[in-house]
């Protein structure tokens, strides 16, 4: 069982990859980039992200890209356009985005 400390300091660095997550989405950031911004290994990254929040570190970008591609087609019929603001490299990449996240 992890102490209260491990506790505080773990939710501090979920904090910190939500935020590096958030604000380099539109990199698609590799799990060793973000695991390196907050100073874990990328498997205890893994593993502490996914136990915080519920999901993995992988499916929490493919939300937050999903959810910014929905807003830039709400405003534009250009999917080319939206792909490449959204940080995918092809429409066949965003039609699987979707697939698997709605």
């Amino acid at each position: 069982m992890e102490s209260t400390n491990e506790l505080s300091e773990h939710y501090q660095l979920i904090e910190r990859a939500i935020q590096y997550i958030e604000i380099n989405v539109h990199r698609q950031p590799e799990l060793d980039e973000i695991a390196s911004a907050i100073g874990l290994s990328e498997y205890h990254f893994q593993r502490v992200f996914t136990r915080w929040a519920g999901i993995s570190p992988k499916r929490f970008m493919q939300y937050l890209t999903k959810e910014h591609a929905k807003e830039l087609l709400a405003h534009s019929e250009n999917l080319l356009d939206t792909t490449h603001k959204v940080g995918l490299s092809s429409l066949g990449r965003l039609h699987d985005l979707f697939v698997t996240t709605e």
